[in-house]
């Protein structure tokens, strides 16, 4: 387990890069809405530990992308579908998807496309919820939950953990903090500004040592979508152009690969079967640096099959962004 002060080095080594830049689980109750509380209310969690001991931090970052589709070919009851796929930055890796949408933002006209299409992040963490206002929340037999967080929340964890009066990781068994996840609302989007890091140091209950006992710490990356192969890029690279264009999704080209919430593989489909990644019941995010757009808590990630807003662009603006997306292809050919 990293230090305290190991983690702060790492966050201040994160930061300084970004401004020198220039700015497959089903649902098992594990994972925490906070999203669905009531406005006013506040949740009391308590982090822990990443089981993977070389994770330096105690959450580990999601990066997905939304391609909306027109429907399905052949199923004229289906309106519109989303189709979510791993963005393979969070890898390391080059994302075919961003390196066409980045370009987009020097065009005024094209942010709010740009925008659609853009990598949304979260991030996953585990520990206790310690006291939830959420009336119909069934605790699962393992007490350790997962929980999701935006990019709203991040920041002031973040930020706490650099609070030098902050004296132990607060992931410390008998000297850590809870964190208050706190609901109120701004602009008509749920706002969580006001969470915070509890002051007071408390120990875990003997009945929460046990659990961990019992139940060990989840290894967090396996809660992320599994890394494409060089064929399910190429699927990717192309449902992204089939969603700009406008066509509807293909169930028999692509369903293999990756589906949208409720439509079933192929029959006699082989490759490895996709739905919407990991995590089902995890609030949306927005894009980051490029945008500053809200993000609804309302709208989720297991909702892959809603009704979305189309974008507001033209055909024939669509019809150039793929008349460029192809002119570079030939040209790298």
């Amino acid at each position: 387990m990293a230090s305290l002060a190991e983690i702060r080095a790492r966050i201040a080594a994160q930061e300084n890069k970004s401004n020198n830049k220039g700015n497959g689980a089903q649902s098992d109750n594990a994972i925490y809405p906070h999203w669905n509380m009531d406005e006013g209310t506040t949740a009391a969690i308590r982090f822990l530990p990443d089981g993977d001991p070389k994770n330096d931090f105690f959450w580990v970052e999601r990066q997905i992308i939304k391609l909306p589709f027109n429907g399905v070919k052949g199923d004229t009851n289906v309106k519109q579908v989303v189709v979510q796929v791993p963005c393979v930055e969070m890898y390391g890796d080059n994302c075919p998807v961003l390196a066409e949408v980045r370009p987009w933002y020097k065009d005024e006209s094209l942010k709010e496309m740009a925008n659609k299409y853009w990598k949304k992040r979260s991030y996953v963490f585990q520990g206790f919820v310690r006291q939830s206002p959420l009336g119909d929340d069934k605790v699962p037999a393992n007490p350790i939950r997962r929980f999701i967080i935006s990019p709203q929340i991040i920041p002031i964890i973040k930020a706490g953990l650099m609070d030098p009066e902050i004296l132990e990781i607060p992931t410390h068994f008998t000297r850590g903090l809870d964190f208050n996840i706190k609901k109120t609302s701004k602009g008509g989007y749920a706002d969580y500004s006001t969470s915070n890091w509890a002051r007071r140091e408390t120990a875990l209950t003997d009945a929460e040592q046990a659990a961990i006992e019992a139940h060990g710490l989840f290894k967090l990356t396996d809660f992320l979508p599994k890394k494409p192969s060089e064929a399910e890029l190429r699927v990717i690279k192309e449902m992204f152009e089939a969603s700009v264009e406008g066509r509807p999704y293909d169930t028999e080209k692509w369903g293999a690969y990756y589906r949208p919430f409720g439509i079933e593989a192929p029959a006699g489909a082989t490759a490895n079967k996709h739905t919407a990644p990991t995590e089902t019941s995890a609030p949306a995010t927005a894009p980051v640096a490029e945008s500053s757009a809200p993000w609804s808590e309302d709208e989720t990630e297991s909702t892959s099959s809603v009704t979305i807003p189309k974008a507001n662009v033209s055909s024939d603006k669509a019809q150039d962004i793929l008349a460029m997306i192809r002119a570079r292809q030939n040209k790298s050919a």
